[in-house]
């Protein structure tokens, strides 16, 4: 409770002064960027219907989403460097919003490959800029700004497929896309109007070179920086195999209903509305290595209980244990943000973010081909011993 409080006195103070506004428009960009990329998974059976599309395919359609959203990590950062932050944010989701009218229009199946990869890129702009901005403007609350921002995101994920599947039923699958249209050219319009063009003091750019690059990798291979990466790699990809195949595994495995299944997928992301804003308190407060020692141990502890209950109400308790895993990303990206050094932290995050995501992206065909051959179970506790390497690199993590 001392938290929340705390959270709530630091949110009415940042108001007052003028910053609140700025959270509160990059938080409302975070939300939709976030919350309609988790709109993809569901719907995709009417997509499917619409296309005539396989599973294969279809897999491979969001392969394409989360794999332009890893690639436009960088890019994102260096155009913040040349543009600035605020500037980057309008681009990002006016282009979305550009991107997603593509995928209302229809057409060709190939168009519905290019718009969903335009989707992703676009939306991977933002990526790296709601993070250095944030820095740039709570230096002294770095963790409890992003963890409100990432709750955020958190409510969109909660909040958004839900409405869009709605839409699909009730109307047509556009529908289901095509809402968030205007609402991403409402944001971009206030992000526009609230977010400095620049929130940073970095006024000159250096012209991409290989030079510029050996230079950039050489900034990021202190001991710090390559630590929190590798915990920050065992952390995406657990969460993208864990948010991958869970409801598929609440339905195969402890026998739920698919409606059931989705309820509890809601109430995982659900817990992350109030999980991360206490999680970047807790950065604030204790550090990093004290924050993410619980997280992870707390999700791995989870992974391994979720394997051997079998009532539902038991099922339920441990889906809300697991989304402790969710306030990791807020304690890892607020150390990352400010391990990264100034003169390269666009650049710097968008090369980390592009890394560690990229290879995530592989866990859930490993996660799957273990679950395929009759190990689920046995999956979800290979992602529990995963996050044990993470804890070992904790020891050597130093404090910030």
């Amino acid at each position: 409770m001392t938290d929340i409080a705390a959270i709530s006195a630091s949110a009415r103070r940042h108001w007052a002064d003028g910053r609140g506004k700025i959270l509160l428009a990059v938080s409302a960009g975070w939300f939709l960027s976030i919350g309609v990329r988790q709109a993809f998974p569901v719907l995709l059976p009417h997509l499917q219907t619409a296309y005539g599309l396989t599973l294969t395919t279809a897999g491979a359609l969001l392969t394409v989403l989360w794999l332009a959203y890893a690639i436009g990590q960088l890019p994102g950062g260096m155009l913040a460097d040349r543009i600035g932050e605020g500037t980057t944010m309008v681009v990002s989701l006016s282009a979305a919003a550009g991107s997603v009218t593509l995928i209302v229009l229809g057409g060709p199946t190939i168009l519905l490959f290019v718009a969903t990869g335009l989707f992703g890129f676009t939306t991977a702009l933002f990526g790296v800029v709601r993070l250095s901005s944030l820095s740039d403007i709570y230096p002294d609350q770095v963790g409890t700004a992003i963890g409100i921002m990432s709750a955020a995101g958190d409510m969109g994920n909660t909040l958004l497929p839900p409405i869009a599947s709605v839409l699909a039923v009730g109307l047509a699958w556009q529908f289901g896309f095509g809402f968030s249209i205007a609402l991403f050219a409402l944001v971009a319009v206030g992000v526009w109007i609230v977010v400095p063009s620049r929130t940073s003091d970095r006024t000159s750019v250096s012209s991409p070179s290989l030079e510029g690059a050996l230079e950039t990798l050489s900034q990021l291979g202190t001991r710090a920086i390559l630590l929190i990466t590798a915990v920050q790699v065992v952390a995406n990809a657990v969460y993208q195999a864990f948010t991958g195949f869970y409801p598929t595994y609440l339905i195969e495995v402890k026998g739920l209903s698919p409606t059931i299944a989705s309820s509890l997928f809601a109430l995982f992301f659900g817990c992350g509305i109030l999980i991360k804003p206490l999680a970047g308190s807790a950065y604030d407060r204790v550090g990093a290595r004290g924050a993410l020692f619980v997280i992870l141990a707390g999700s791995g502890i989870a992974l391994v209980v979720l394997t051997v209950v079998e009532q539902f109400w038991a099922v339920v308790g441990v889906t809300v244990l697991v989304s402790i895993m969710l306030g990791a990303g807020t304690v890892i990206l607020s150390y990352m943000t400010t391990a990264v050094p100034d003169a390269i932290q666009n650049t710097g995050l968008g090369t980390l973010r592009t890394a560690y995501m990229t290879i995530g992206a592989a866990s859930p065909v490993i996660f799957g081909a273990v679950a395929d051959r009759g190990f689920f179970d046995e999956a979800f506790l290979l992602l529990a011993a995963v996050i044990g390497l993470a804890l070992l690199a904790l020891v050597w993590l130093p404090e910030r």
